[in-house]
């Protein structure tokens, strides 16, 4: 029986050396992740369901072809949903009126969580948590939560969130978290730098009343609001990874937060970067270090969106401060593709190859993720050749979450050649079940010439990843003979022993 959620906290902090990724200039183990934003995007509302799916599946190939293996999609940019919901209306940046769905129904998160999957792509579906309007412009339907229960709620700027510090707001959170995990086929929740808001000058968060009617009871005086603030976040990231756990265990958590976590001057032993900028702690009182070293979330993502060089935070600065400080967890980096490909390194080239070679360099860096990913599929000043031809040149495999579940899954058995009409097929049995994460959720196919060493290790002999059991083989004059390899890898990324059949092509 499936017992992970038993036993998946019983790691939380340590210091496991972790594999090192950039043995190779091709690694075979590399998160690559792409963030799809639907907050402020204007082409949805213009689209039927057909244009809608279309669209999305030529992003998909887009992303699928610069190598990207993950994709981060946003479904609740504001407290609406870019899916079916009772608990929440349709987006308006769906289809321009909040609440208002497509005539027949269509479901983005459904689709695209489908579509992800059959090109061997996660699909982390991306939430803000507390953002109920990101305008005083914006309409909500006349239903919404917000005009229901107006008490919950507070206005900032021009923008209105959930009061952090309600705990029925936290209970409410986990309620809309728990609904898409328990019926989508999502690999992950992701959630990004967006807590308590950004800061704006002179203008104190208005959340006295909360304070007052809970900061007391829970053991905090005036002197110690920041505390109550970061507490209220600790605690909603906590509920939720045990929301997580008692629903689909093996759905990872992650967080996405802001690139400097507290700045050195602001830490009494000197433990922060050497930067000078706005901070997770301080600012938007997210401790994103203790959600790592307690195991609350699964992977940690900072946005390190700066050149290299930067006078207040400098990329290689922070890459290597968030290598030191992230548990033995998996770390991806959050790279600005704008930025990046903007910027100049000494030598006039821009800055993607050392940025690239910074990431890989480091043994607690396991991969990256590029914002935004339009800028991806629009192919911003070559950013998406550039990864196709060289940086992701041949497939990676996500890397293992063996924190979790460390067992690789049964071989496949009976590989066979299938002769169809219009196709020469390779075919297999395997131990797939739906709903066990611990059995075979998608394969790895390897290609060797006659004579060549099987080296599985080497992404350059992957020639596809699929979640069938059955793979179409290329024609090659009949006369060409190829030993076929084929494993099975889980819901965690822990890859079998291979199979081999030898085939004449």
């Amino acid at each position: 029986m499936f017992i992970l959620a038993a036993i998946l906290f019983s790691s939380c902090g340590s210091k496991k050396p972790q594999p090192s990724y950039s043995d190779l200039k091709y690694p075979k183990r590399e998160f690559r992740g792409a963030w799809i934003q639907t907050v402020w995007q204007g082409q949805y509302k213009s689209m039927n369901s057909t244009q809608m799916k279309h669209y999305f599946v030529s992003i998909l190939n887009k992303m699928q072809a610069a190598g990207i293996n993950a994709v981060i999609f946003q479904v609740r940019p504001q407290a609406d949903a870019f899916y079916y919901s009772e608990l929440e209306p349709w987006s308006s940046f769906m289809t321009g009126t909040q609440g208002k769905g497509l005539p027949d129904g269509f479901d983005p998160l459904a689709f695209m969580t489908e579509e992800c999957h059959k090109r061997g792509m996660e699909l982390h579906a991306w939430l803000n948590p507390y953002r109920v309007s990101a305008s005083e412009n914006q309409v909500l339907m006349k239903n919404h939560i917000y005009y229901r229960e107006p008490e919950r709620f507070v206005k900032y700027g021009t923008q209105i969130f959930f009061d952090p510090g309600i705990p029925a707001n936290r209970e409410y959170i986990c309620k809309v978290v728990k609904d898409i995990v328990s019926r989508y086929n999502v690999d992950a929740i992701h959630m990004d730098d967006y807590f308590y808001p950004y800061p704006i000058a002179g203008k104190p968060f208005p959340d006295e009343r909360s304070f007052a009617r809970y900061g007391a009871e829970q053991g905090f005086d005036a002197a110690h609001k920041d505390d109550w603030r970061r507490n209220n976040v600790n605690s909603l990231i906590k509920e939720i990874k045990e929301t997580i756990i008692l629903t689909k265990p093996w759905v990872r958590f992650g967080i996405s937060p802001f690139g400097i976590y507290r700045n050195k001057r602001s830490t009494p032993n000197g433990t922060g970067s050497n930067t000078n900028g706005l901070q997770n702690y301080d600012d938007l009182y997210a401790d994103v270090k203790l959600w790592v070293k307690n195991g609350w979330i699964d992977y940690n993502m900072p946005q390190i969106y700066w050149e290299i060089g930067h006078k207040a935070a400098d990329y290689t600065t922070l890459i290597q401060w968030w290598s030191e400080n992230n548990f033995g967890r998996p770390l991806y980096i959050g790279q600005d593709i704008k930025r990046t490909m903007d910027a100049e390194m000494p030598s006039g080239d821009n800055q993607l190859d050392e940025k690239m070679r910074l990431s890989r360099s480091f043994q607690n860096v396991h991969g990256n993720s590029f914002w935004d990913g339009y800028s991806l599929i629009s192919n911003y000043r070559g950013v998406s050749d550039a990864l196709s031809h060289e940086y992701h040149k041949y497939p990676a495999l996500i890397p293992a979450y063996t924190f979790m579940h460390n067992k690789a899954p049964q071989k496949v058995k009976n590989i066979k050649e299938l002769y169809t009409e219009k196709e020469h097929l390779l075919i297999w049995d395997s131990n797939k079940k739906e709903g066990n994460p611990e059995t075979a959720s998608y394969f790895v196919i390897y290609r060797f010439e006659e004579g060549q060493p099987e080296n599985i290790e080497n992404p350059a002999n992957i020639v596809g990843i699929t979640s069938d059991n059955q793979y179409i083989l290329p024609y090659e004059g009949g006369k060409r003979k190829f030993k076929y390899v084929i494993t099975a890898v889980d819901a965690f990324h822990n890859e079998s022993k291979g199979k081999s059949k030898k085939i004449k092509l």
